[in-house]
């Protein structure tokens, strides 16, 4: 094999390495731009690091290539929500007179050999270990072999886990939900047991607080309309079937029943003696789940789900608004309980220890705050 590299190639490559294998950042597909390569990666301090191997020649091209980085990234601000982010810009080929620009939220380095990173003592804060990292004993055709290799197996590996997740999965605990909610609907309607159905397990207040804490489960088991039961059924369906798949069957059950129960907690708390039935604080929090996987499967997803899911709830919370007897409270418990309880329990091997840990101290702090307004204060 024949492979002609400049020093500023295999520079390029050596970043590239690093970056991808060493700090877990992604390839971002940018249209429109040529010699220079995207790496994105959200939890990072720098979430995007742009390697540009286009010469610059004078500080005109230097401003217009600032210009179209801030363009590029606003765009991908709206894509991913969020608000601040921060860029690593490397340049390979600068001219010997040309300024370097940096601002609040981009910093620019110019590297044409692994020397020059010790220049820059910001990034030993956020990369340590950058320059001993990108120090290889293999040359010519085995580095470039080396660092194609390392990308490839890194790349593979990430795919393998993402695939994981969104590989097609067996359904079952959504149709047992649906099949109890539907049973427990033609026990009512066969036998005239309604009355005897909410009398003894509505999400009510005034019983729930003498005891019955059973209550804030069994109130999301009830329907007493076709109308309901079949609009809360068909909900499950939709959000449940892709939250089972996406979290795993245990953990969707949990954040089902949680958000079924912080969504009647809410609602007693602050509908007044007033008995609710219905599934539809748990949908909600299976909303608030989707949302949050929404958000972190962004790179993947765009943010059509995201932004989907965002219009549901603000469309459902508007109806809630302009429609008599809808429990909005226990839409809302439902719907922050869902979003919190998914960030503790995570995703399989896509979950930080913080993200989690994060997610565990907000769930009790909630669930605490709750319980402490209800039967306490």
């Amino acid at each position: 094999m024949n492979i002609e590299m400049t020093d500023k190639d295999i520079m390029v490559l050596k970043l590239l390495h690093y970056f991808i294998t060493e700090q877990n950042y992604s390839p971002v597909i940018v249209h429109g731009v040529q010699n220079e390569i995207w790496l994105e990666n959200m939890d990072s301090e720098y979430k995007i690091v742009r390697i540009v191997s286009n010469y610059i020649l004078n500080d005109e091209q230097m401003n217009f290539d600032i210009f179209k980085t801030k363009r590029i990234v606003k765009s991908i601000k709206r894509k991913t929500f969020n608000l601040n982010m921060n860029v690593l810009n490397i340049f390979t080929d600068l001219g010997d007179d040309v300024k370097l620009v940096n601002d609040k939220h981009i910093s620019s380095i110019d590297v044409k050999d692994e020397n020059d990173i010790k220049n820059y003592d910001f990034l030993s804060k956020y990369y340590p270990d950058i320059d001993k990292k990108l120090i290889f004993n293999e040359e010519g055709v085995n580095l470039f072999m080396k660092i194609t290799e390392d990308i490839n197996k890194k790349n593979t590996s990430e795919a393998k886990k993402v695939n994981d997740i969104f590989a097609p999965k067996k359904v079952i605990i959504t149709y047992i939900l649906i099949a109890i909610n539907v049973l427990v609907f033609l026990f009512g309607f066969l036998f005239n047991k309604f009355p005897f159905l909410i009398n003894n397990f509505s999400t009510y207040g005034p019983f729930i607080k003498a005891g019955q804490y059973y209550r804030l489960l069994t109130g999301a088991f009830l329907h007493v309309s076709i109308i309901h039961l079949f609009v809360n059924m068909y909900a499950l369906y939709v959000l449940g079937s892709q939250a089972e798949k996406f979290f795993g069957k245990f953990k969707f059950l949990i954040i089902y029943l949680f958000s079924a129960i912080t969504g009647s907690l809410l609602s007693i708390l602050l509908n007044g003696n007033v008995a609710s039935i219905g599934a539809s604080g748990a949908i909600f929090g299976l909303l608030g789940a989707m949302l949050y996987f929404g958000y972190n499967f962004r790179v993947y997803l765009g943010n059509t789900l995201a932004k989907q899911i965002i219009y549901v709830i603000v469309a459902n919370f508007i109806i809630s608004l302009l429609v008599s007897n809808i429990d909005i409270f226990g839409h809302l418990g439902g719907l922050v309980g869902g979003l919190l309880i998914a960030m503790a329990l995570g995703f399989k091997t896509r979950t930080k220890a913080v993200d989690t840990v994060n997610g565990v101290i907000l769930t009790i702090l909630y669930l605490g705050f709750l319980i402490y307004m209800n039967f306490i204060y």
